[in-house]
């Protein structure tokens, strides 16, 4: 049982990492000392020194750092982060996020080369729902709802799914042609969703590189409008904090994947994990680049205005917005750690 959760703890551990990493290589590039590489929190479990920079493992594994000399206060040496121009800052601030996306299309490559992608062909409809009175049929791909447009099955799901209730514009190809028409979606009773009332053909189809290529940008696009929808459903009051997790439930959702996953073999359970840090990776990289203090998006807010400005605001005020934010995100992640632990008791 104690596997499942290494595994789990392992893949958090590599994204985290990854990310940090691009901070690190940046200010590399960009001749910024870099004090401490660290993995985890708290006090300090096994570290060493090279050249400059130690690199730590910490106590509690949920988090990294890349400390860079002058980040946060003032230094007087001349390759602190806060000496580098605002364009060299920008980019290492960026570096993080856009390494998460990095991760996230080459686990995507991975996944699609191996099995391929399940195009959203229409298997079968349902009768008594819109789409069979549509006209609907077996064959059917559809390639745009609304001004979406569709490349993958799963797409269509989550489009039921951010869209519930709603009436869609669904244009899809047969032989050859293209058709638009208009779904309504039904409630059913036994699965508690509204229902358009189309199957999915279920069979993955292989690509070739340079489109293996492509579909995964798509798939990671996919991911971030999923973390994009998912928030404004929060900010809307249609889910609640108690329903996010943290870290404990991420890596018991990691680690209960794991062990469901054993049954069909080895091969799977890769799969499945990578598919895990997709979602993680690319949910890690939006998050990271929302405006809010403490964040990388956060920072590169007052980076582009002092871009604009061509003049930097005060540090002691910065520093007061992002120690603000900073301490709100403490107590969100105690909540939302709370609530994790919670559930494993309920």
């Amino acid at each position: 049982m104690i596997v499942k959760y290494i595994v789990a703890i392992i893949l958090f551990s590599i994204i985290i990492l990854f990310h940090e990493l691009g901070h690190f290589l940046l200010a590399k590039a960009n001749n910024i000392r870099v004090n401490e590489f660290c993995l985890g929190f708290g006090p300090t479990i096994v570290g060493f020194t090279k050249g400059e920079t130690k690199y730590s493992l910490k106590l509690l594994p949920f988090g990294g750092a890349c400390m860079m000399e002058g980040e946060d206060s003032e230094s007087d040496d001349d390759r602190s982060f806060q000496k580098k121009s605002v364009w060299a800052r920008i980019s290492v601030v960026a570096a993080g996020p856009i390494f998460n996306f990095i991760m996230a299309l080459a686990f995507s490559m991975v996944i699609i080369a191996s099995i391929g992608v399940v195009k959203p062909v229409v298997g079968d409809v349902m009768e008594g729902y819109s789409a069979a009175e549509a006209g609907l049929q077996a064959g059917d791909e559809i390639v745009k709802i609304g001004n979406k447009n569709i490349h993958f099955y799963k797409e269509v799901s989550m489009y039921s799914l951010f869209h519930e209730g709603e009436i869609a514009e669904i244009t899809y190809v047969r032989d050859g042609e293209k058709y638009t028409t208009t779904l309504t979606p039904t409630y059913d009773e036994e699965s508690g969703r509204y229902l358009y009332g189309i199957y999915s053909v279920g069979e993955y189809t292989r690509l070739g590189p340079a489109k293996t290529l492509v579909n995964g940008i798509w798939d990671v696009k996919y991911w971030i409008q999923y973390t994009l929808k998912s928030l404004e459903m929060l900010v809307t009051n249609q889910i609640s904090v108690n329903d996010l997790s943290g870290p404990v439930g991420i890596v018991k959702t990691i680690g209960d994947t794991y062990e469901e996953s054993l049954a069909d073999g080895y091969f799977y359970v890769f799969l499945n994990m990578l598919n895990i840090g997709i979602l993680l990776s690319a949910n890690l990289g939006v998050m990271n680049l929302l405006p809010l203090p403490a964040l990388d998006g956060g920072r590169l807010v007052f980076l582009v205005i002092e871009a604009i400005r061509r003049k930097r605001i005060a540090e002691n005020k910065e520093g007061m917005v992002h120690f603000i934010g900073l301490m709100c995100l403490f107590a969100l992640m105690i909540l939302v750690m709370f609530n994790d632990v919670r559930k494993l008791f309920v």
